[in-house]
């Protein structure tokens, strides 16, 4: 459809207006106008416009997020509704910017040009329009390319706690994952953080195909939540056009704890862990609007979950677990050893490796798990010195191969493995036990 003509059928002559009837931290109540749950409205009279989006709607009222904090609203205030259909605009000029939820810029750059109005919701696809990923996805890491293979259009966690190299893997994906796009979201980081991600860990080239979505911790639910609907906006638009697209979300728990605010403050029950209905409904939504289409065009989405310990039992780890097609487990036991990436492969899984990796690989990706996995049982019988050697020849084996294994998955992340040469490298580990 021509733009202009877009741009007729999405105005509004007439001023739907209310009156601002209660404030408070964060959520404002008005009696007005009569909108739908997602619509935007600005509040007051003053400049620049306090945005706020609609989050709950009854009769004679409505509960408003602001995007912002509120110092100079006052009981009595006008609150006008400036758009029902939720869009963010989208396109080529994006790349290589940071900007806001709201899609203007923080990199200190000129305006972008509204091209390409995306609904923020998505657009629906239907479930015969999927695709099953069929392409391995070569991200220059030796652990993931050959023990648990990704795939193009792949939604994958990577399952976290706070310093084991997280933000490091993430920098090493984005840099060395051969996407068309990538779109990086970070929720509720530290602005420093953000600055850092961007300037330091991304080279000019990476940097030049990549959009960055931020909404820091200081700033309002409502926003954080946003950033995630407007990260995947950008995502679908460049999938539309035929691109293979990396999203890099960190992280998901971030986004469920904002989302988790706003039920509460709407009037939400609270469930496990005080999670709101909402919360758990969201988040297949996100996960779904990702992934490969037939046609062309693919999202291969990492989101980073937080967890607090190394065991990964949860309610928010068990519900993206189940969701995703695979996890990454970073834990922190490897990260004190000094062994980075902090992946325990025994524990992560991949469950389009059997669809996008040889019989080979996967053969050579069994042998190292078995061994990895029989060691880790035995550990205790090892190191206290009571395990005679000949007794169980599958666990000398093990124990022949463990040190070339484990060398083999240490790796500086900023330098990317060949997938050719890592499988071979694997081979040549794994032929010592012969």
């Amino acid at each position: 459809m021509h733009p202009y003509i877009d741009a007729l059928r999405r105005l509004d002559p007439v001023a739907r207006l209310g009156t601002v009837t209660r404030i408070m931290p964060t959520f404002v109540d008005a009696n007005g106008p009569g909108v739908a749950v997602g619509s935007l409205c600005v509040l007051g009279e003053q400049s620049p416009h306090l945005y706020a989006e609609v989050t709950r709607a009854e009769v004679g009222r409505i509960t408003l997020a602001p995007y912002q904090a509120t110092p100079s609203l006052r009981v009595g205030d006008t609150v006008r509704a400036v758009g029902s259909d939720a869009t963010l605009p989208v396109g080529e000029a994006f790349l290589g910017r940071i900007v806001d939820p709201l899609g203007r810029p923080l990199d200190g750059g000129a305006a972008v040009a509204p091209r390409h109005p995306w609904p923020l919701a998505g657009v629906p696809t239907s479930p015969l329009d999927r695709a099953t990923p069929d392409r391995p996805l070569d991200t220059g890491i030796r652990a993931i390319d050959t023990l648990l293979t990704l795939g193009v259009g792949q939604r994958i966690g990577i399952f976290a706690g706070s310093g084991v190299g997280k933000t490091t893997l993430l920098s090493g994906l984005a840099r060395h994952v051969d996407a068309d796009v990538c779109v990086l979201c970070l929720v509720g980081e530290r602005g420093r953080e953000a600055e850092d991600f961007w300037h330091r860990s991304l080279q000019d080239v990476s940097r030049a195909r990549s959009v960055m979505v931020i909404a820091t911790s200081d700033q309002p639910a409502i926003l954080r939540a946003r950033s995630v609907s407007a990260a995947l906006a950008h995502a679908e638009y460049f999938r539309s056009q035929g691109k293979h697209v990396l999203l890099l979300l960190d992280s998901i728990t971030r986004y469920a704890l904002a989302l988790r605010e706003i039920g509460l403050a709407a009037g939400e029950p609270p469930t496990l862990r005080a999670y709101t209905p909402s919360v758990f409904a969201a988040l297949p939504k996100i996960v779904e609007r990702c992934g490969a289409v037939r046609g062309g065009g693919a999202i291969t989405a990492l989101m980073t979950v937080l967890a607090e310990t190394d065991e990964i039992d949860d309610p928010m780890a068990e519900t993206m677990r189940a969701l995703l097609d695979g996890h990454l487990v970073l834990t922190r036991t490897l990260a004190e050893q000094g062994h980075f990436p902090a992946i325990d492969v025994t524990r992560s899984v991949s469950r389009v490796m059997q669809h996008v990796a040889s019989d080979d690989v996967r053969h050579l990706a069994a042998r190292a798990l078995a061994g990895l996995s029989l060691y880790e049982r035995s550990r205790t019988l090892i190191e206290a010195g009571l395990y005679v050697a000949g007794s169980n020849p599958v666990l000398d084996d093990a124990l022949r191969v463990r040190s070339g294994l484990v060398d083999f998955l240490r790796q500086d992340v900023g330098q990317a493995t060949d997938r050719d040469h890592a499988i071979a490298s694997l081979k040549t580990v794994l032929e010592a036990t012969s």
